[in-house]
C-alpha cells in the first residue's frame, strides 16, 4: 500500500489537487501493478513563508 506525501505551496484548488491525485495514482498503478484503491495520497499545503530552498525563503523569491 503506497502512501504518497505531496507538499505544495498553499493556494492550489481542490480541482488541481484531485487531478494530481488521479495522475499520481494512475502512474503508481501502471508502474507497480497495484489497484488504484491501494494508493493513499496526503496533501500538505505550506505557506511560502514556511518554505526555504537553498537557504532562501520561498516568500522572498
Amino acid at each position: 500500500m503506497p502512501v504518497v506525501n505531496i507538499s505544495l505551496y498553499a493556494g492550489r484548488t481542490d480541482e488541481q489537487k484531485a487531478a494530481l491525485a488521479k495522475a499520481v495514482t494512475k502512474a503508481i498503478s501502471e508502474t507497480v501493478g497495484i489497484p488504484d484503491s491501494a494508493t493513499t495520497i496526503i496533501f500538505r499545503d505550506v505557506e511560502k513563508s514556511d518554505w526555504s530552498i537553498g537557504g532562501v525563503m520561498a516568500s522572498d523569491s
